[in-house]
């Protein structure tokens, strides 16, 4: 069921510093060793501005510093079908999407990228200063404002609200950017919006009278019975790059795993790094948000199931929602 691609073992050079080839998968502890700048791999990272970019400041600081296992040229977007056009057109080499996009490029590209890890959970509320609004059925009536047109905040909506019997009775109205729904919730606190963390606490900060009234990621697990999880991203790898780069991709993930941990683990310390990439202007705001950020660096047989569970869910509902066509087992790379 699982194909495995096997990592070259590189040769020791005599008189040259020794390169620990770091540790496969997520789960190991160990950190990835410092190598020579000739062993170095120059590794293309994009990322969108939310979750995903903030579970990797630790690393894009230990990149900036030279301390990085490679030499990772990192860029945030805002929008996902920039990050989209950038991976098919080979404009960068690894890629942290919407878990739907990466089917949807996997499809799109016929098998060409492979998901390394899943790399954050549900991070999606119905934020709203109306005090009526306490669970998907109540929506029933209302406009509810949202980004992620065509990627999973729609998808999810779409499956909660088919779900409920309410599919007709709500009115989507889709904006470019959560800094738009944020401020249509500042002017009109009964207004009633759906974003994901950090724009949640950076909108309920703001704004006292507003509140995460309704959790999608407790809806989804209502709606499924309890048979799959809502996953927000995942970490995609070109394949071309992955078959000539296998090390330089376990050593990111490895990495990627690292900073997860070092950002979880430290919200106060990883909080300014956030600053610094520009993500959240507030420090105080994006350590108020990190831990409703659900970062994780899931590999393996882990992200198999559950990813395969959330892709069952939204063919089901829309089979265009991930491309057409459920992703076979050599989508999944187990390092």
């Amino acid at each position: 069921m699982k194909r495995r691609r096997l990592l070259k073992v590189l040769p020791v050079l005599a008189l040259a510093a020794v390169m620990v080839v770091g540790m496969l998968g997520c789960g190991s502890s160990d950190q990835a060793a410092t190598t020579t700048s000739a062993d170095k791999v120059d590794v293309r990272v994009a990322s969108l501005s939310g979750p995903t970019s903030i579970g990797l400041v630790s690393l894009m600081d230990k990149a900036s510093n030279g301390q990085a296992a490679n030499n990772y040229e990192f860029t945030i977007s805002k929008a996902a079908d920039e990050v989209t056009s950038k991976v098919i057109n080979g404009d960068v080499d690894i890629a942290c999407v919407p878990a739907n996009v990466a089917s949807v490029i996997w499809n799109k590209t016929n098998g060409a990228i492979s998901v390394v890890d899943i790399n954050t959970l549900g991070v999606l509320s119905v934020v709203t200063g109306d005090s009526s609004i306490t669970s998907i059925n109540s929506l029933a009536g209302h406009t509810v404002y949202m980004t992620g047109k065509g990627t999973t905040p729609e998808y999810v909506m779409n499956y909660l609200l088919d779900k409920n019997g309410i599919a007709d009775q709500v009115d989507l109205e889709f904006k470019s950017d959560s800094t738009e729904v944020e401020s249509i919730l500042e002017n009109d606190p009964n207004a009633i919006g759906v974003l994901p963390e950090p724009y949640v606490s950076v909108a309920t900060t703001n704004n006292p009278s507003l509140s995460a009234a309704v959790s999608l990621t407790n809806e989804w697990s209502t709606a499924s019975g309890g048979s799959s999880s809502l996953i927000t991203g995942v970490t995609i790898v070109r394949n071309d790059f992955l078959n000539e780069h296998p090390d330089a991709v376990s050593q990111f993930v490895q990495e990627q795993s690292d900073s997860v941990d070092t950002v979880n683990s430290d919200p106060a310390a990883a909080s300014q790094l956030v600053v610094n990439e520009g993500i959240i202007a507030d420090a105080s705001v994006a350590e108020k948000a990190i831990p409703n950020c659900n970062l994780v660096c899931m590999t393996g047989s882990d992200m198999y199931t559950s990813l395969q569970g959330y892709y069952k869910v939204l063919y089901s509902e829309d089979p265009s929602s991930i491309g057409g066509n459920l992703p076979s087992d050599n989508f999944y790379w187990f390092g």
